[in-house]
Formats: structure tokens, sequence, C-alpha cells
């Protein structure tokens, strides 16, 4: 039994992200027998009204809504207006009051904070001044602060009224399936795991590059930027799935420990190995400052300094409207010393990718049948959906049911966080130039020099 309150319900997060996700666990038969949904926002919006603005979500994020399992779906949703702050929790307190008489009394209350990062100190402080914190589990989305300072002070604020085992602190990459292939394949396979040192791979790239603009959430972005939106957060959390060693188990206290030790050897990022961007025509945008110095896309070297990893670089890249959209974790392998006289670079490359349901390709060389002693580039690639019985989860469907079933294995500690945060400093502190690059490029160029001597695997 479960009532899940939504904040921000109506915002661009929850209409492509977290509304999509609880229906298709709906459909998918993964939510609990008893449960509610309640809408929060600002807006003073009726119960129905609400239902009809979840089903156009969903008739354009999908999945579709089909009559029966939407029947269902849509007699669950409740909204509550008014807004919720500390001075009023608008109609919130009666709407759950009733879900509840409905749901059952002692129904598991979790609340979903879809709303901007600067909101969720006075929102956590709300819910303990109208009686919303004790038992309850508390989503946060990322970026879990803007800076050092200010996630030092919302750490304090949430745990003056939460304990740890109620925050989730969501970062949806680490849900994704391909993502968690990063562990499952090195720690079940001795091949991948003999590997997975300094001593055979020379670096590693991690490349988000997106097409995506920012016009449906200006005002947020130009507040945040690539480096706040997924350096920090995506982008170092699948550095630390990398780099970490082996937990002692699969829990998720011993998985989550091994990523935020991890994290604590990263080295502080270098503002001269960084490249940030800004698309030309970002300033153009509604919503977005006239003078606006947000970065649309970093590029930059990180160093981990563990026997493992030490020497090695992780060459972590993305931005806003580039060429291609792309998810992708590469282990460049080491050119082979032997026989074979003058090997092509990057020839022998691991590669995930996270995107969709993922895939993992192996790119090696092989003799070319025939005569002569010539190699020939050839790819092996295991699509993860065609596996026998696949039936992978989108990344905020996994998530959403791992709260719902209090599994804290693939939520960000505040430890790990801290760490982040030290890392990323001296770039907050000290950022480079910023520079331009068209829309539909790869970014600016400068960022080649960072993959030297060699090349980014994708693009340039």
């Amino acid at each position: 039994m479960t009532v899940f309150v939504l904040f921000g319900a109506t915002g661009d997060l929850s209409r492509r992200m977290v509304l999509p996700a609880f229906y298709t666990l709906a459909i998918e038969g993964l939510l609990p027998k008893n449960w509610i949904l309640v809408g929060n926002g600002r807006g003073d919006v009726s119960h129905e009204n609400f239902r009809e603005r979840v089903k156009d979500a969903l008739a354009e994020f999908g999945p579709k809504p089909e009559a029966g399992p939407w029947r269902d779906f849509a007699r669950r949703l409740r909204f509550a207006g008014g807004g919720f702050d500390t001075g009023s929790p608008g109609s919130l307190l009666d709407v759950i009051a009733e879900a509840r008489r409905e749901a059952g009394a002692d129904a598991q209350l979790i609340h979903y904070l879809a709303v901007p990062p600067s909101t969720f100190s006075g929102m956590t402080e709300a819910l303990a001044t109208h009686g919303l914190a004790e038992g309850s589990r508390v989503v946060y989305e990322k970026p879990f602060g803007t800076s050092p300072d200010a996630f030092r002070k919302l750490d304090r604020q949430v745990h003056r009224v939460l304990d740890e085992s109620q925050v989730y602190r969501i970062d949806h990459f680490l849900g994704k399936e391909a993502t968690q292939q990063l562990h499952v394949m090195r720690f079940a396979n001795e091949a991948f795991g003999a590997l997975w040192h300094r001593r055979h791979v020379e670096s590693v790239q991690i490349d988000v590059p997106e097409t995506l603009s920012v016009r449906q959430r200006a005002e947020f972005y130009d507040a945040t930027g690539a480096v706040l939106d997924m350096l920090v957060t995506h982008l170092f959390q699948v550095a630390a799935e990398v780099a970490m060693e082996p937990p002692a188990s699969l829990a998720a206290a011993d998985l989550q420990a091994a990523r935020e030790r991890v994290i604590r050897r990263f080295r502080p990022i270098d503002p001269a190995e960084t490249v940030l961007g800004q698309f030309k025509g970002y300033k153009d945008i509604a919503g977005v400052r006239a003078r606006s110095r947000t970065d649309t896309y970093v590029a930059t070297k990180l160093w981990i300094d563990t026997p493992r990893w030490r020497g090695v670089p992780f060459l972590l890249r993305t931005g806003k409207r580039m060429t291609t959209n792309a998810e992708q974790v590469s282990l460049v392998l080491r050119t082979p010393a032997g026989p074979f006289a003058k090997l092509p670079p990057q020839s022998n490359v691991l590669t995930f990718s996270l995107a969709g349901s993922g895939q993992v390709e192996l790119s090696l060389l092989a003799g070319q049948p025939g005569i002569e002693d010539d190699l020939a580039a050839a790819k092996v690639a295991l699509p993860l959906a065609h596996l026998p019985e696949a039936d992978p989860l989108p990344p905020y469907a996994r998530l959403i049911h791992d709260v719902l079933t209090g599994d804290r294995s693939l939520f960000t500690r505040p430890d790990g966080l801290a760490a982040a945060w030290r890392a990323i400093k001296p770039l907050l502190d000290a950022p480079p130039r910023l520079v331009t690059y068209p829309p539909g490029s790869w970014g600016p160029p400068q960022a080649a020099g960072l993959a030297a001597p060699h090349r980014w695997l994708l693009g340039q």
C-alpha cells in the first residue's frame, strides 16, 4: 500500500520521465496492490483535469494509454493544488488523508521532488512542518546542490528532517540497464575482469553527446549548465561504476560503498584540461539571460588515483545541440607489443552503449582471410535486449520501483557526493574561457587535444 506524492507534477520532468515510468510499472504489474498517486503544484487543477494532463503526457512520451489499463490507472490519480511550503500546504494534507483512507491508513508515503534543486531545502522543511516526513521516503532529483557549499547546506538541512535511510538521491544513469552491465560483465566474466586494469587499458572515454536543445526547460538549464547537469552527476557516477574496486557483495550498502570509495580518489579537475562551450544561438532562447555564460558543453580529463587506474585518463564529454545522440562508455585497450608492426591505435576497444536497453561491443583486429598476412578491423556486438527472456525497464521505472521496494543500491550517498563536489570545485572556481560551437557539430575543436595523441572514438 503506497501513497506516492509527485511534487512538480505538471512540470517537464514529470511529463517526460516520471509519469511514463509510473505507468510502465502499472502495466508491467510492478506497483503495490493498493496505490494512489497524488500530483502537487501551484495551480488549481481538478482531479479530472490532472488525469487528462497525464493521459496527454503518455500519448506524447509513451507508453500509449490503452483503454483497460488506463482506466484502472486513471482512477488512482489525484491532484492537490495551492502549492506547498512551510507557510501553507495548499490542499495536499486533505488529499493525502483521503488517499490514505482509500489505500490504507498504514500506506507507505513516498515524496518525489520533481522540482528545481533550489527548492529542495524549503520543501524538505515543509514536509517536517506539516507532519509528512516521519516514516516517509523522499526522492531528490539531481543535482543535489549547486556548489560544494550549497551541497553541504542542503545535506545538513535534509538530515535535520530525515534519516539517511529515508533519502533517495536519484541519478537515472545508474538505473540504466547497460550501466549495471559495467559491473556485471566485469565481475561475472574473467575475460573482461582480467583486462580491467591500467596494465591493459590505455584510456577510458565516457561520451554523452545530445542533439537536444533546452527550449522546454531553458530557465532551469540556464541556472545549471552542462557541468552541474551532467558532469558532476551522470558522468562522475558512470566513471565510478567503471573504476570501483570489487564490492564485498552485491547488496545495496556494499555497491554504494564501492562507488563512493573510488569517487574519493578522483583527482580535482584541472581547468587547463577542460573545454567549456556554448552553442551558437543559445542566448536567443526564451528564458535564457541575454548575457548568459552558461556552458552547454563540457569535455575534461579525469584522473583517478588508485593503484588500478593511476595514470589512465578518463575522457568525459557531453553537450547539447551536437551532431548525434549517444551514451557510450569505452575502454580503449593498449596496443600490444609483438610481431605485428605498426598496429593502428585504438583498434581494441570494449564499448558499452548505455542508450535504450544497452549493447556491449568488442572492436578488435582479425586476420583477413587470404594468402597475405593482412589484418582487418572487426566488431562483435551483443544487444542486451536480445538476451533470452530479457525484460528491460526504462531507468526511471527501475529506480522508482527500487524506491517502492526500499532498495537503495542505485542511489547516491552523501559521502560520495561530497567527494564529487570536491573534485569539481577547481573548475567552478576558475572555469576556462567559454568558446562557442555551431549547432549540429561535435562541439569546440579545442576538445580534440584532450584525447591526444589519439582521438575521441565518436566524431572528431
